[in-house]
């Protein structure tokens, strides 16, 4: 169910004349500055107020303005640290632990947000030997403003690396980070800019849509309260105008959590799986799971760990009549800790209330379903007892949301808010992790991105800034013939983006996961990143990227692939022959291809087609075996030739 949402629409952080001296949030103790360039400091003060800035054994002086905001450059700087700082004028400010090194801005949606505590297993060991004080992160706080851009930020801190620490860092941006520090013997500082299902109109900022007059209407329409609190008031918009006033949920109200309820007239259903697939058709709404378990005693008395794998859409879990954990929506791993002394030996209750409020619901499979305590290992899959709580009932005549609007989707919001504060500071560059809440419209995309780049460029002053942007990985199900894809397309619009100059991408389409939106290999994604950046921004002569397509060229009844990028060679990663190839004619009827590598080139053919002509790879949602990749290991980039 939508939400009306005007999270931040009246977060206007005004900056008063002050008496004092006052900086923004991003410029705090522990921060790293940007090494070998002109860095920027700023903040307020009384109108006409000389503030003078000593930093590095130089001294620097400004006088405010009308507004009584101040702005001073320090001198480029190389690496280094740490150093302190000192800012005055009524006052004194002094900042400590300050490093000088690379900084990136890392933003995007929720694979860029995801912390390392949501990869906790697959990165344990990276977690407890983090110790890098030289690599910190600012988290920007999640904020919006559908109004005009803020000065500065509600909150906010630089944090430097250890194994509490790194738990709330972008995995993406750590690992990239860590790759850059040791290569380049620097400090780095990631400002993390990310909010999970958020388009890429929220992170443009006004100027940026210039050339989009569909855009700028919308921010037009936002920016009139008298619109807006009318929006508000329409009927239908306290429930998003989705559903009808639900009855209550009947296991909530009769306690089927609780060790005294005593259960009458459940079912059986397998778990993992959808209830749509095990005989509950077409039900929107709660389901309540129930689980006995059979404890050892060398389980009890210490704390356990629950793994529910992946539920759609939420659920709430209780183990022995005690609520252990709640998700609110479909994404995350459900992992939740289970306090000491909370299970018993012999009979144990485990129940799990799922809501879903459309398509399939149920426990996603190929995840864990396990509970562990010490050595000691039960699994959870197998025959649960289920009743139907609550269904939800869909209005008549009414669809849509309604005209509600939720803030963190609406163009320049979120730039406005959460970007717009922290410019000017100093950067090296910007990577970007983003796209899955704009994969129904490629084409939009692919003119949208390019302006992004643009727009960010213009407003940090930095027209070469490198651009660094990751292709979306395989989702959902794979695809054993070919088709049409709207993921394949899309993946395409972003690959636009590098006509732009001194953009990368990383390719990650050998990283996805079929069940899962948030694959966990995000040491990959961070990795391929850092050695884009080591290409753009650092200007090394490596293998960056896999094998791009050059060129297509028909001989007889076989088509040649000529590749760049191909590094010390074309391989496949697993030793098998080269798939996800297919192949057409005029007609565009595609069929599975024999592709053969030939030096830089691939040779593609079918018995099936004697005139070929279109020529696609890894073209799907989810590609079975995109197996192409250069000897360094990196994977081709999904193609067509067939593109109109």
């Amino acid at each position: 169910m939508f939400r009306f949402l005007l999270g931040g629409l009246f977060l206007l952080i005004s900056v008063p004349i002050l008496s004092q001296v006052k900086l923004p949030r991003i410029i705090r103790d522990s921060m790293v500055l940007q090494r070998n360039t002109k860095i920027n400091i700023w903040g307020w003060a009384s109108t006409r107020e000389k503030v003078t800035v000593r930093f590095n054994h130089k001294t620097y002086r400004a006088t405010t303005d009308h507004s009584g905001k101040w702005t001073i450059q320090l001198a480029s700087t190389p690496s280094g640290g740490p150093y302190r700082m000192e800012i005055s004028g009524k006052n004194k400010i002094i900042l400590n632990h300050i490093l000088v090194g690379e900084v990136w801005l890392f933003s995007g949606q929720s694979n860029m947000e995801h912390m390392m505590r949501q990869h906790d297993i697959i990165y344990a060991n990276e977690i407890l030997t983090a110790g890098n004080p030289n690599i910190r992160q600012f988290k920007i706080p999640n904020v919006t403003s559908m109004v005009q851009p803020q000065a500065d930020l509600p909150g906010g801190s630089w944090k430097d690396v250890n194994p509490a620490n790194v738990m709330d860092f972008s995995a993406v941006a750590y690992f990239f980070a860590e790759k850059i520090a040791a290569s380049h013997n620097v400090p780095v500082g990631i400002i993390n800019a990310t909010w999970g299902g958020t388009p890429i109109e929220a992170w443009t900022s006004e100027k940026g849509f210039a050339n989009f007059p569909g855009q700028l209407s919308i921010i037009t329409k936002n920016k009139d309260t008298v619109y807006l609190n009318n929006l508000r008031r329409k009927p239908g918009n306290n429930n998003g105008g989705l559903l009808a006033k639900r009855p209550t949920d009947k296991g909530q109200d009769e306690k089927w959590y609780d060790l005294s309820y005593q259960p009458k007239g459940w079912r059986n259903m397998a778990v993992p799986g959808y209830w749509e697939d095990q005989g509950v058709k077409n039900l929107d709404g709660i389901i309540w799971f129930r689980k006995e378990l059979d404890i050892p005693a060398s389980m009890t008395g210490k704390p356990a760990k629950m793994f529910l794998g992946r539920i759609v859409d939420a659920d709430e879990c209780y183990l022995n009549g005690v609520r252990i954990g709640a998700t609110s929506y479909m994404y995350p791993q459900r992992r939740y800790p289970v306090a000491g002394g909370l299970l018993r030996e012999g009979k144990n209750v485990l129940v799990v209330r799922v809501t879903n409020n459309g398509g399939k619901g149920g426990f996603v499979p190929d995840k864990p379903y396990q509970l562990i305590a010490g050595n000691d290992t039960v699994e959870l899959t197998g025959y649960w007892k289920y009743k139907v709580g609550q269904v939800f009932t869909p209005l008549r005549g009414r669809g849509g949301s309604g005209g509600s609007i939720v803030a963190n989707s609406q163009p320049a919001a979120i730039f406005n808010a959460m970007l717009a504060p922290v410019i000017p500071f100093s950067v090296k560059g910007f990577a970007w992790y983003q796209g899955e809440s704009n994969t129904g419209k490629p084409q939009e995309y692919a003119q949208i991105q390019p302006a992004m780049i643009k727009d960010w460029r213009n407003q940090w002053q930095l027209p070469d800034a490198p651009f660094l942007f990751v292709q979306l990985p395989g989702f959902m199900d794979y695809s054993y013939v070919p088709g049409e894809s709207g993921w394949a397309m899309f993946r395409e619009a972003q690959a636009r983006s590098l006509t732009v100059p001194n953009t990368a991408m990383a390719v990650t389409i050998d990283l996805g996961e079929w069940n899962d939106i948030h694959p966990d290999r995000k040491k990959e994604v961070g990795e391929r990143l850092a050695l884009a950046a080591e290409k753009m921004a650092y200007k090394k002569d490596i293998v960056y990227t896999g094998p791009t397509l050059q060129s297509s060229v028909k001989d007889g009844n076989k088509i040649m692939l000529t590749f760049s990028n191909t590094g010390g060679g074309l391989i496949t990663h697993d030793g098998e022959p080269v798939s996800e190839f297919a192949i057409a004619g005029a007609d565009k009827k595609f069929v599975w291809a024999k592709a053969v590598i030939d030096g830089n080139r691939i040779i593609v053919s079918s018995e099936e087609i004697t005139d070929p002509k279109y020529v696609r790879y890894a073209w799907a949602d989810n590609p079975v075996n995109p197996n192409l990749f250069n000897k360094e290991g990196l994977p081709a980039a999904p193609f067509r030739t067939d593109a109109d």
